[in-house]
């Protein structure tokens, strides 16, 4: 009888241990109970990634009580932030805030210190948002299939914008370039806001921008889109025509995404992307995301994934076929 209650205590200290919540193995907690998790981010404070994290952190709060404290480790085109949670460890505590600049390295270095794939467990998109061709108001350009033919006409006349060698608006530039059988010149800048400056001088011809950037200077009227990057038309500029509908096959998204350590327990990854999804939901969420240019757009973790390795060989193919000198 003595033995059998021993049995049965012994047994019943097992379960309370697993019903505890800080070892709760049907629903792990996204941190310790006595340390928040850590949020990184590649860039300095006050861009759309920082904006996005901070977001995020403060919802996760409200919603689920959970701390998160934002970290800028800022450098290296977001390298230093991505390298040091693909070494950290894999208990759900370290993340990343993933830009789609992510695969647009990826595609122009020569060497990265991870693999920016598998070294890494992709949790879920946040937001994305098309990149935008724009033009100023008085441009003879009314339409992209203008640009391509003016181009073909021109080679190496018509010019583009972007804010650096090897950025999304590059290599989106050389896409065209690659899918169209033309040579448009690339004017690179160290900023939108420069960028904006020769477009409406008339010095560059085609502003090419993030809806983050680029949006707000369509609704002001400074400049006029002639087409977006998406798949399909965008909600914020229902009437502005794809770049596929012209180029069949030339559609991207930028995006931003939460990503952890390698070999994070699925359980781990599957309860952030819950409590993700949840703050997702919210409309103040919603209506500030799109303040940004961008959408709500929770995923999977397999779509994520998919997402970023799809957007990396994409943009090496450009590279290749543009012959564009990796870095």
């Amino acid at each position: 009888m003595n033995h059998t209650r021993r049995r049965l205590g012994r047994l019943a200290a097992c379960v309370a241990a697993v019903s505890l919540p800080g070892l709760s193995l049907a629903q792990p907690s996204m941190a310790s109970a006595n340390r928040p998790a850590r949020l990184l981010v590649g860039f300095a404070p006050g861009g759309s990634s920082d904006i996005v994290a901070r977001l995020i952190a403060m919802k996760l709060t409200e919603v689920d009580g959970q701390h998160v404290v934002v970290e800028n480790r800022a450098g290296a085109g977001g390298s230093i932030a991505a390298e040091a949670v693909s070494r950290s460890k894999p208990d759900g505590q370290t993340w990343l805030i993933a830009p789609s600049g992510h695969a647009t390295l990826a595609a122009m270095r020569k060497k990265l210190p991870f693999d920016p794939v598998k070294d890494f467990s992709w949790v879920s998109t946040i937001t994305t948002y098309p990149l935008l061709i724009g033009v100023r108001p008085d441009s003879p350009y009314k339409t992209l299939q203008d640009v391509l033919d003016a181009a073909r006409k021109n080679p190496g006349k018509i010019s583009f914008s972007s804010v650096g060698m090897g950025t999304a608006h590059h290599l989106l530039g050389e896409w065209l370039n690659a899918a169209g059988k033309v040579e448009l010149l690339h004017v690179p800048f160290k900023g939108d806001s420069l960028a904006l400056t020769e477009v409406l001088a008339g010095r560059v011809d085609l502003f090419i921008s993030t809806m983050t950037a680029g949006l707000a200077q369509v609704q002001s009227g400074r400049i006029r889109a002639i087409a977006v990057s998406s798949a399909k038309p965008f909600p914020l500029l229902p009437s502005v025509p794809t770049i596929d509908s012209t180029l069949p096959g030339v559609a991207y998204e930028s995006w931003l995404g939460i990503a952890v350590a390698p070999n994070t327990p699925p359980a781990i990854v599957d309860h952030i992307n819950a409590e993700l999804r949840k703050v997702l939901a919210l409309p103040d969420v919603k209506k500030k995301l799109a303040d940004l240019g961008g959408q709500a757009s929770p995923s999977t973790p397999e779509q994520f994934r998919d997402r970023v390795a799809r957007d990396i060989e994409r943009f090496d193919d450009v590279v290749k076929v543009r012959h564009i000198e990796k870095q």
